[in-house]
């Protein structure tokens, strides 16, 4: 059976954007399966660490054509000092992701700059720049346990998740590191933000033998190690505010790209006109799994709190149903448009994620497709006329009519840049500063006054020659021209409306990350866990003197 994707107008909304799962499809599952698939080895190649949990390590990764080195430093903080606050200016923990192995010298060089991240001076050589504070009762409590010889309390670590929460990790040429095009071409990173999940998923790592050599160092001969089990449920906390959110509408192409091979993947997977035998308990195994990670998901927003709760009632009741419509013919999609019947849009995408999972063999070459050439998008093609352009917006921006700009509600907002940080913010226009200096992030009202414009222009006329009249539409016909080919490049919905909430494009975005445990602390900031439940670099990799060797 051939199945549609879902369009645009259903999948791009902020209601269903704020309602994403990760998928193994997400970047940080990629990344593992190339990481097991290939081979890498690993090994510390560096800890010195003293008894208090001071100094820095190096967490060496070797792929078959690169190696790459995690120089984490861990450094006192006073309590005052410890926020997570973009505008903090010492953090618990500071970390570079290294191309290479660094000697002496070099590891000097980042002890004297990474501890002060944005106000440090980097190299190329420096591909990932990021830092973390402890969650400090928790990391404590850990650290006393195993030092005492016993476990630590198995609810209080599912309630937080994790021991380390970063509050930056920095790719892409930023302060000074390494540009993006230095690696793109390296097949191990070609992926999307491949170097900054193997940066935290060697912090990860670090926070973990961090807490255990702190213990070892207090407890001595009666101390004890992490149960595996409890060991693989943490991950790594992150703290993420409005600096990402402009990025799902500053790169139309590659967002396409990401929405594109989810969808692709699951109308691959309803398409299917069976489930054998494998793949029905394969499906079961990942439904309990995520119940287990919802009954963990602790979070006290106001809108997510009751949605989270929703959300374990329908997959029980999924659950319930899930072996008899496995048995039946097209069973997934039997499963997904039973979801789509009667749950919420939650359990909606949460069954999206989970008929994935058992077919990765069908799907899992999706992820290699999720990069993208922006730059082959960037030229206008100044030939199409007036007339034509008028026609295609009727097409793919048809939605934009939903919206009255009349209403002062429906630009009460505007997305400007902090001069401070250079962060992106979010004003309350007509009551804050910053309007005259908007960013272009109001898509929907732009669209509006371009078709407004074009509609008083000679039909016949082109592009080029209009865009000279109306240089101030530019960005927004290059928009247009991208989403006729690209039909997911667009959010489809107002950004600057007073009832929106940029958390909901938070998540959207952490999803693709392989982000989980969405925990929102106000409309446009949110913690979350990366790399819960995942493999740590011992149990996926060789170790480097056995790699050598062979």
């Amino acid at each position: 059976m051939t199945v549609d994707l879902r369009p645009p107008d259903e999948v791009m909304r902020l209601n269903r954007l704020g309602a994403a799962h990760p998928t193994r499809l997400s970047f940080l599952r990629a990344l593992l399966r190339r990481v097991e698939g290939e081979g890498w080895s690993y090994r510390c190649a560096a800890w010195e660490i003293d008894a208090e949990g001071f100094g820095h390590a190096v967490l060496t990764v070797v792929a078959p054509a690169n190696t790459y080195s995690l120089v984490a430093f861990s450094t006192p903080l006073a309590d005052e000092m410890r926020t997570d606050r973009v505008i903090a200016e010492a953090w618990d923990t500071s970390y570079v992701l290294y191309d290479g192995i660094p000697d002496a010298a070099e590891i000097a060089r980042l002890r004297a700059n990474a501890p002060r991240q944005e106000a440090g001076r980097f190299t190329e050589r420096d591909l990932v720049l990021a830092r973390a504070n402890k969650s400090v009762r928790l990391f404590a409590h850990v650290a006393e346990s195993l030092a005492n010889g016993h476990q630590p309390d198995a609810d209080l670590l599912a309630s937080v998740g994790y021991l380390m929460r970063t509050t930056a990790v920095y790719g892409n040429g930023k302060f000074g590191i390494a540009d993006r095009d230095r690696i793109a071409g390296r097949a191990e990173l070609t992926g999307p933000f491949r170097a900054e999940m193997l940066a935290v998923w060697l912090i990860r790592a670090f926070t973990l033998d961090l807490v255990e050599h702190v213990a070892a160092a207090q407890g001595g001969a009666r101390a004890t190690t992490l149960d595996p089990a409890l060991r693989r449920s943490l991950g790594v906390g992150n703290s993420t505010g409005l600096g990402m959110a402009p990025f799902l509408v500053r790169h139309p192409l590659l967002v396409h790209r990401w929405f594109h091979a989810r969808e692709t993947a699951l109308a691959r997977v309803r398409g299917l006109a069976a489930a054998g035998p494998a793949e029905q308990a394969a499906f079961l195994a990942a439904l309990e799994a995520m119940r287990q990670t919802v009954s963990r998901w602790h979070t006290e927003d106001p809108v997510q709190a009751p949605r989270v709760a929703v959300l374990a009632d329908d997959l029980a009741a999924l659950a319930a149903v899930a072996r008899r419509l496995l048995s039946g013919a097209t069973p997934w999609d039997a499963l997904y448009r039973h979801a789509c019947d009667g749950l919420s849009v939650e359990a909606q995408e949460a069954v999206v994620a989970l008929v994935l999972e058992p077919h990765g063999a069908l799907v899992d070459d999706l992820a290699e497709t999720m990069q993208a050439d922006e730059d082959s998008v960037f030229r206008i093609d100044g030939t199409m006329t007036v007339g034509a352009l008028v026609a295609r917006l009727a097409v793919h921006y048809g939605w934009v009519r939903r919206f009255d700009f009349s209403d002062p509600a429906s630009e009460a907002r505007f997305w400007y840049v902090s001069e401070e940080k250079l962060e992106p913010r979010l004003g309350e226009r007509g009551a804050e500063d910053g309007a005259d200096r908007e960013q272009p992030l109001a898509v929907a009202r732009d669209v509006s006054r371009l078709e407004a414009a074009l509609l008083a222009a000679p039909h016949d006329e082109p592009v080029a020659a209009f865009l000279m009249r109306h240089p101030s539409f530019r960005y927004v016909v290059r928009r247009v021209q991208v989403a006729i080919a690209h039909p997911y490049a667009e959010v489809r919905d107002n950004l600057v409306a007073a009832t929106m909430r940029p958390v909901d494009l938070l998540r959207a975005k952490l999803a693709f990350f392989g982000a989980s445990r969405f925990d929102p602390r106000s409309d446009r900031w949110l913690r979350i866990s990366l790399f819960a439940d995942a493999p740590f670099p011992e149990d996926i990799c060789r170790r480097e003197t056995e790699r050598m060797a062979s």
